[in-house]
């Protein structure tokens, strides 16, 4: 056996060690395609200063088929100037043609928005087959009505406008009566005349002021009448928290498996908060007892960007939140029955986060081989932190991290040559497969800068398969289904929701990974009125449309 051994051992050397001495330098993950797929047009937040919160916030993207046509469109949400807020420098609408490349048909569409762009949440609220478009701004939102492929601005009309600084946005149906809900969380009253430009310090540099000595918004809980417009339920559904938080990322998703949406709030600077719903149209408040709003010891985090996905394989999805410079992002695993334990550290998650600002994220199995993987987009909020002499930047690098398959994350970008890990002021993040080559590609929209589209260039190499749902007596994104797939002895699940990372909207489409297995033994859609679905012998490596009996 010793010659065996001895062979196998140089070969490895031989394999590892380059010619002259150079470093190779591993093929890269993903790669930035955004200005060949010409999405050129910057990002405005304001002045490069970011003299007021304000400016160094937006912005949000997502990934939206809004002509039915089968690939992914993009919306790409822009800020604007302080001097004129109102105008706007125009939000983007991206037409997939399917030969790598997007037009620009905003003008076409109407859709460019006016103010302040903040985020963007995509769905089928009126239940009529195609996707309308919702986004938040500094001064009035802003909803498209899809009329076929051309839209029409109705948020006055639909009672959504919301006269404040919104952020994060999200859809669910609530009540299962068959149409889509919507949260809107709210950020703080920003009113520029009483607020010293550059009027606070951080590390001894001057920085605008933030949220903590500024009023906060409260957030507001729109239910869908049925008839194309909204109500105001907030009081009711006894979601007007007496503390008022600064909130950005939001999420529905079933906490409590219990079959209806609970609601989760990321605030920033103050305590997160999680609503469970009792299932006769209100909510509890359960942030302290589910150990959600704060930090594995306590402490009060900035909650940024949020991600819902079941990591460790137990069929309880969990919960990420990203977080502020110094901090750590949060991983509260689910323990069960509305119960969460933090375990950042334990996950590997905490110490490679503590130089950076994280907003985008979310749970996605990059490589295609059966677990979730975990994205963290990162940038700055203070320019001036280049000048504090403590090694922190404004641009930074976003983090991809491996799952290990044992509970626990590796860091596996940023490297060398790979595209995700290049220093930008990112923020939103939405992730989905734009080129339909059965893996998952990035989208990240950057502060002052064009976005980033960052195609996945190896998670093909494994097989796969996706879903579209197509609800009848649920609302017809099936927004609130749970999927499980048994393939190769393994279990996974999927939940079906609209609205999560920081300010962003995501694929429709379910996504799985499944390695070497090339057969699916089951596929069970739980929908969101509770009827159970069964599937068998589905091909892998492509799309199944699944409509709901």
């Amino acid at each position: 056996m010793r010659p065996i051994r001895v062979t196998v051992l140089c070969l490895a050397v031989v394999c590892c060690v380059p010619r002259y001495g150079v470093t190779e330098t591993p093929a890269p993950l993903f790669v930035d395609v955004a200005t060949k797929a010409g999405l050129t047009k910057g990002h405005t937040g304001g002045a490069r200063e970011k003299e007021f919160v304000v400016e160094a916030k937006g912005g949000g993207v997502a990934f939206v088929d809004f002509d039915d046509d089968g690939d992914l469109d993009i919306y790409w949400v822009n800020g604007s100037s302080l001097d004129k807020p109102e105008e706007g420098h125009g939000n983007l609408l991206y037409r997939n043609d399917g030969v790598g490349a997007f037009a620009d048909v905003t003008t076409a569409q109407a859709v460019s928005g006016s103010g302040w762009g903040m985020g963007i949440v995509c769905a089928d609220f009126d239940n009529d087959g195609d996707q309308d478009l919702y986004i938040t701004s500094l001064q009035a939102n802003l909803l498209y009505l899809n009329e076929g492929g051309r839209f029409v601005e109705v948020a006055h009309s639909a009672h959504v406008a919301v006269p404040h600084w919104s952020t994060g946005a999200a859809f669910a149906d609530y009540d299962l009566d068959g149409d889509l809900d919507l949260y809107v969380a709210n950020y703080i009253e920003f009113r520029r005349a009483e607020i010293a430009p550059l009027g606070a310090k951080w590390k001894g540099v001057d920085v605008f002021v933030g949220p903590n000595a500024l009023p906060a918004a409260p957030d507001v809980f729109f239910r869908n009448e049925g008839d194309g417009t909204f109500s105001d339920q907030t009081t009711w559904a006894r979601l007007a928290h007496p503390s008022p938080g600064f909130g950005l990322g939001v999420l529905f998703a079933d906490t409590d498996q219990d079959g209806d949406a609970d609601l989760y709030v990321a605030n920033d600077s103050s305590p997160n908060f999680l609503y469970q719903n009792r299932g006769d149209g209100r909510f509890t408040d359960v942030s302290l007892p589910s150990n959600t709003a704060y930090g594995a010891r306590g402490e009060l985090q900035a909650g940024m960007g949020v991600a819902w996905g079941d990591y460790d394989a137990d069929a309880l999805p969990d919960l990420f939140v990203t977080h502020f410079e110094g901090e750590y992002n949060t991983l509260y695993h689910n323990q069960g029955g509305g119960h969460f334990a933090p375990l950042s550290f334990e996950a590997l998650l905490a110490q490679a986060s503590l130089p950076f600002v994280g907003f985008g994220t979310g749970f996605f199995d990059h490589d295609n081989d059966g677990d979730l993987d975990l994205l963290v987009a990162n940038g700055h909020v203070y320019p001036q932190i280049e000048f504090a002499g403590t090694g922190s930047s404004y641009a930074q690098p976003n983090q991809l991290f491996d799952n290990t398959g044992d509970g626990r994350f590796q860091l596996l970008l940023p490297q060398s040559g790979d595209s995700l890990g290049s220093a930008r002021v990112s923020r939103g993040s939405s992730i989905g497969d734009y080129d339909d080559d059965g893996d998952l590609d990035i989208l990240i929209a950057n502060l002052d800068d064009r976005p980033s589209l960052l195609r996945n260039d190896v998670g093909n190499r494994n097989n796969w398969l996706g879903i579209k749902l197509i609800g009848r007596s649920s609302n017809r994104d099936g927004i609130g289904a749970h999927v499980r797939l048994v393939a190769g002895g393994s279990v996974q699940i999927r939940d079906a929701i609209r609205g999560s990372s920081f300010l962003s909207s995501q694929d429709p489409r379910l996504h799985f990974g499944l390695g070497a297995v090339t057969e699916v033994d089951t596929l069970e859609v739980r929908w969101p009125g509770g009827g159970v679905q069964r599937l068998l012998e589905m091909k892998v490596n492509r799309y199944h449309v699944v409509t709901e009996w």
